[in-house]
Order: structure tokens, then sequence, then C-alpha cells
């Protein structure tokens, strides 16, 4: 019999992809098949995959819209691919923390309030309207007080003012309020009160007219000006503004003279009065909200109404969907931006679970990030699946139990950055075992348990920390050894470790959170690298060095040292366009004629580290930094290459590589394995036998198995996630816990190690 022509399209055919440093890559993808794709860390996987399956895709989607409503989507380059064939619509499911909007919730990101109040607004008793009066987001369900965001914003005056002191002498602490400044001016000339008098001795009108006067003129002399009290003003000019468009000393006086608060009418709950009163079986929505998820659904299965029947089953469906992929710790009325980014990214999968649409290729960045290995199976099964209802499945992943259930593999290599780049295997996971590359060779490689542990120095003491869903403990942390905290997603880890050690002196947190800067930070600039590249250059010409920097006097007139042109279209996703002038190259001419070595400043940027730091031979400040980056597995980033492309994990180790100078110091860090190939754990598992045989603590937020068993010293916690959680289940070390430990994390590490 003749298979019609439709069958076979079977496969996603790539042709010449080029994308960042892909060497003119070919490879057939099977359809509705689980592909993972492995490969050291800049080896090309997310410029694959990202870069050119999910972008063309997504492209071409776009493509099908109007032109009028094209025009309010961000405008996306063709990727550098000579032909991409048998596409099917792609939808990236990564790591991105979910936006910190204080109106998005668990429960609002993933549908299940919504869900929750239309059954609210039929069986709650007394009725009070539709389901729109159980929303905060709406008029008529907010809280009239704090409109429906659960804290109101009080200034602290003290903040603001010291009461002892009068104008003349400085009173207004305010920065940009100093004595004779023309904020102070304007405030001192008012005739509203006398500049000479003390605070304190103000009458209550002077008072309510110094701190909240509404806007008014006033004369100064012969000139009309604008007056308003501090407290309108600070909120006006201040307050008013993105907390991270701030300058640094702005940002840390807003967070010393803002106190948030639990709104004293809805009590935190955002909800009137009337959606409040409202039950069912007792209980309201907004305790409903508070449940832990898997309590939740637990009362809504005693919920019996033939009139929602439907609608609770499908409720049912996507809170046990939750509880299945191991985010039933949480709850539905945790504000999304509170998430990490594997906890956001498999809330996003749990809304594709439930999705009829079928035949869609789903992709998948890391999506092991943040779990222990107990939560890695369930994670498996979902991706299977999704891949069983007919979907083709694309996995970014390092991690071997994933690497085992795929249907096909593609591997690249064989090394990073320039030397990347290529296809080193596409094949079955059995071939990819005999096929001699790096990450056929590591599959089965395992760390070993420490014959001996170091012996601790003292301890860092936690007492009774209770943040989030710990229960009052108590630990000691050993110093100068490695610590290994563990346990599942949701047991408190992050609460123990970030709620009780940063601030304390001599601790250093490197994590993975954004790196504040702009889109003109790069690893250069971040390391203090550029300082001494700069110098370098204008010893060697004679010039001086203010030349060789994009942010100042040798920057291209016409990018402002951008390298490219940002149009901003206003209703629209602003475009970037290489600069014409200097072709992205970020400098004028004359700057690119003076050269170091026979090198001009933008090819010195356009190294990697590895090429600068032989490029750097003298022993100095700039070959300092750029061993510490290679240190920590970074040889393969550009120099000059924008900090916000850098991955989570990327970002966490240029961090570690800013503070591994200090000598004496307790490190924290938090899932450093993150995007690291097997082959590199092992240089990471090297690198902190280093700290720590340097003198320095190093304690270790981790699930991977191999960094467990190179451990010192292990704290376990759980039993379970949530309240199931927050106790400590386990302290000693990774030998104790293989020989007699019967926690989740002990059966796991003892398979591991044998």
């Amino acid at each position: 019999m003749n298979t019609p022509a439709a069958d076979s399209h079977h496969v996603i055919q790539v042709r010449g992809a080029r994308e960042n440093n892909l060497k003119n890559v070919s490879v057939d993808l099977p359809k509705r098949r689980l592909t993972v794709f492995t490969g050291v860390s800049g080896s090309g996987k997310s410029s694959l995959v990202f870069g050119t399956i999910a972008a063309e895709s997504q492209r071409l989607i776009n493509e099908t819209y109007s032109a009028f409503l094209q025009s309010f989507m961000p405008a996306q380059g063709r990727p550098d691919v000579d032909g991409l064939h048998n596409l099917s619509a792609a939808i990236v499911v990564d790591q991105e923390r979910m936006g910190a909007n204080s109106r998005s919730t668990v429960g609002t990101a993933t549908d299940a309030y919504t869900m929750l109040r239309i059954v609210f607004s039929r069986l709650g008793t007394p009725h009070i309207g539709t389901s729109g009066a159980f929303s905060f987001n709406l008029p008529e369900g907010m809280c009239p007080r704090c409109e429906g965001v659960g804290e109101v914003s009080e200034i602290d005056v003290d903040e603001l003012v010291d009461r002892t002191k009068s104008l003349d002498e400085g009173a207004i602490t305010v920065p940009g309020y100093a004595v004779d400044s023309w904020m102070w001016q304007v405030m001192a000339q008012s005739g509203f009160y006398d500049p000479a008098k003390k605070l304190a001795d103000f009458t209550e009108q002077e008072w309510e007219d110094f701190l909240h006067r509404p806007s008014c003129k006033v004369k100064v002399g012969t000139t009309n000006l604008t007056y308003e009290g501090l407290v309108v003003k600070v909120q006006r000019t201040i307050l008013a503004k993105d907390r991270d468009a701030m300058q640094a000393h702005i940002r840390a006086f807003v967070d010393r003279a803002v106190v948030f608060r639990s709104c004293p009418e809805c009590e935190g709950t955002r909800l009137t009065r009337a959606a409040l009163s409202c039950r069912i079986d007792g209980v309201n929505i907004a305790e409903c909200s508070a449940m832990q998820i898997s309590d939740l659904a637990a009362f809504l299965r005693r919920v019996e109404a033939p009139s929602v029947a439907p609608l609770l089953a499908g409720l049912r469906e996507l809170l046990d969907s939750l509880v299945e992929i191991g985010l039933g710790y949480l709850s539905l009325d945790r504000p999304s931006g509170t998430l990490s980014g594997g906890e956001a990214q498999r809330v996003k999968m749990v809304r594709h679970l439930g999705s009829s649409l079928t035949d869609v290729t789903y992709v998948f960045d890391e999506p092991t990030t943040g779990l222990h290995p107990h939560d890695i199976q369930r994670m498996n099964d979902l991706l299977l699946r999704l891949r069983d209802k007919g979907n083709t499945v694309l996995v970014v992943e390092h991690k071997p139990e994933v690497v085992e259930i795929a249907d096909h593999v593609v591997d690249l290599g064989p090394r990073a950055g320039s030397a990347g780049g290529e296809i080193c295997y596409s094949g079955d996971v059995p071939g990819l075992r005999t096929s001699g590359t790096l990450t056929g060779d590591h599959l089965a490689h395992r760390a070993k348990l420490r014959p001996e542990v170091r012996t601790p120095t003292g301890s860092l003491s936690v007492k009774d920390a209770d943040t989030h869903n710990l229960h009052n403990v108590s630990v000691e942390i050993p110093t100068g050894v490695l610590t290994v905290v563990t346990g599942v997603a949701g047991s408190g880890k992050s609460s123990l470790i970030h709620g009780s050690l940063p601030g304390r002196e001599g601790v250093v947190v490197a994590d993975q959170s954004p790196i504040r800067g702009s889109r003109r930070s790069n690893p250069a600039t971040y390391t203090g690298l550029l300082n001494p590249i700069r110098t370098a250059f204008a010893k060697a010409n004679g010039v001086k060095a203010a030349l060789f920097s994009a942010n100042s006097e040798g920057a291209c007139p016409h990018c402002n040292g951008l390298g490219l042109v940002y149009t901003d279209l206003a209703m629209m996703a602003g475009v970037a366009s290489v600069c014409e002038k200097c072709e992205g190259r970020r400098f004028t001419a004359e700057v690119l004629a003076y050269t170091l070595d026979g090198r001009n400043i933008h090819e010195v940027l356009s190294m990697s580290v590895e090429e600068a730091y032989d490029f750097f031979t003298a022993k100095g400040q700039a070959r300092t930094i750029l061993g510490r980056l290679k240190d920590v597995g970074l040889g393969y980033l550009r120099l000059g290459q924008p900090l916000n492309t850098l991955s989570g994990g990327e970002r966490q180790r240029l961090k570690l590589a800013i503070h591994m100078a200090e000598k004496g110091a307790t490190y924290v860090l938090d899932e450093p394995t993150t995007g690291l190939h097997l082959a590199d754990v092992d240089q990471l598992l090297a690198l902190l036998d280093r700290l720590v045989d340097d003198g320095n603590t190093v304690v270790v937020i981790e699930h991977h198995q191999a960094v467990m068993a190179h451990a010192d010293w292990l704290i376990d916690l759980g039993p379970g996630a949530g309240h199931d959680g927050g106790r400590i289940v386990f302290e000693g070390t990774p030998t104790e816990l293989v020989e007699r430990g019967d926690t989740l994390t002990a059966r796991h590490l003892r398979e591991y190690v044998s």
C-alpha cells in the first residue's frame, strides 16, 4: 500500500546553520520523539535549538499575521541558516523568571485562581455576584485600601529628616537635598517655616506644610517657584520611579525609607470584605489560595457540585499536575516573581500539559535545574507524556538521568566557543556511550566519596531559623570545609542558607540572579579587567586610557559605543541594528588605529578568555583576572560579550571569579553545576577544593550527586517539600549518609556511588 506523501515529513531538517559559533551544521531531528542536546557550556546547543530552530519557527508564525498585527510584534531577524524544513510551531519553555508584577501569582499564572473564582461565584454562600467579585485585579473585587496588592507602603519620616536639626543645619537627609542645593533652597525659602528653627519645635501647621503640603506656587525674591511638601515631592520624584533603574545610593535610601506592611483593611488577602465573607464548607477564597496546593487539591476533592462538575474536574486535574511535577508545596497566592527559574519553568510546563494542541515542538532549557534526583524522575515522566501526546520535544540538558530517556541524542562540541559548534554525534543513547565523545565517555562517570574528610576549623551557628517553611531550625555549619546543603525542591534549603548567612561578616554570595548592569556591561567591565587592558593600550601608544573605553571618549559617536543602534518604535518592541559607522566595533576609527602587539582594542575585546590569557603573557592584574575566569570554567566567554546574554550558571561563575581574591571568606553558592557538562563538573569540584584548601569555607546548595559525594559535610533537609519539609533530616559525612541514612537523598546517593 502506498503511504501518503503527508506521512513522509517525519524529520525536522536543519541545513547549514551558522548562528553564533555553529560551523555550518546540518542535522535531522525525528519528529514526535524526545531529542536531548548535550555538549559542554558554550558548545553551541542553545544556538542550534533556541537561536535557530525555535527562533525561525516563531518568526514564521509571526509572518502569518496581518501587517497591522505584525507592527506590534518584535521584529525578529532570520537566523543564519541555509534551510530549515518541516518545522512545526515551537513553544519555548525557558527558565526566565516570571515577571515580578506584584499582581501576578501562581494562581493567576496557571489559571487555577480563575477557575477557583468561578467555583466560588456559583457555590459560595452568601452569594455575592460574578467571578469578577473575587478578582483582586478587577475593581469590583480588589480591596479599596491597597487596590488589590495586599500591601500598603508607608514612608518612615525619620529616614527623611533628622528632627534634632534645623533646615540650615541639614535636617533633610534625602539624597539631593544637601544645604544650599536647589531642592533645599526651594524648601528653605518657601516662607512656610523658619529654616533656622529645629524641626522638633515646628508647630502642627508648619510640620504639615513641611511634609504634606500639595503643590502650590511660592514667590522667592522675584521668582515664582513650585513648592510641595517633602513627602509629596519624594513620592513624585523618587518613589514613582522603577527601583531597578535607580542609582545604588538612591535605591538604598528607598529601601530604608519605605516600609511595606500587610494592608490593615484586607489583612494582605487583596480582596474586598464581601469576597472574604463568601465561603464553601466554611473556607473563603483567600484561605483556599493560602493553602499548600497539595492540601487545596484534597479540599476540592471533598466538594461535590453537579452544576460545576466539569470545571471542578479541570481544576483538580490542574492542581494534581502541579503536585505531580513537584510543586505541591507552593500556594496559589505565592507571587510569581518569587519563584526560582526552575520553579517558573515547571509552572509553565503544567500549562502546556493540559493543552489540547498536539504536533507542537516543545523546547526546554535544562528542565532539571533546581530538582533533586527524586524529582528528576517526575520531570522525565512529564517530558515523556508531552511526547506521547504526539509532540516533538527538544531538551538542552546535562544530567545523565535525562539523557538516558532520550529517543535521540545530538552532541555538540568538541569544546566551547570557537572550538565548538560542530556535531560530534547524532543517534541513540547506546550509540552515544560507545561514540568516544566527551559526553559519551562521561555518561557512566561517577565522582567518588572522599576517602578522608577535612577537619572543620570552627562553625557558623544558625539559631531557630523560621523563614518560610523552616520549623525553628538550629544548625552548626562547619567552617574550613566543603558543606553541601541538599533536599528535594521546596524542602527549605534556600530559606535556611539565604535566610541566615548573607549579611554576616566575610560571607560572599555568588548566585544566579541577574547581574545589575546595562547592555553596555560585559565580562571585561564587570571584572575590572578593562582597566589594565586600557592602561596597556595607553602605555603602548602614548595616549590617554579613556580613549579605550566604549563608555568614554573613544566611543563611536553614532551608537555611543554600543555597536548597535536601538530604534524605539513606541508602540512595539524596539529593533536593534548594527551601527553602520563603526560596523559594530564600538570605537572611533582613530582609536581602532592604535594597537597592542598587533591587535586593536576591538580585536582584544572579541577574544575569548582563553585567547586573552595567552595574549597577556606578562604577570599582572589582567592575567590574574583572566586566570580566575578560566578557573571557573568561563574560558570560552568573549571579553566584550554583553552580560545580558549570559545564562544563570554563567552569571554565577562570573561572580565567583570576582570574589575569588578574598581570603578567609565564606562562599555561598547556589547550584553552581547549572549549565555544566559532566566533564566540567570535575573542574568545578577541583575549584571548590582549591577554595577550601586556601582557608575558605564553602557552602553549596546542590542536587548534583557528584558534588554531594565530594563534600566533607552534608546537611539534608526534608523529609518532603513545603510543610512536609523544613526540618534537618541528616547531618554528617557523605559516607555516613550512604551507610546508614534513610532519606530520599541517601537512597539516590547510595545508588549513585554503588
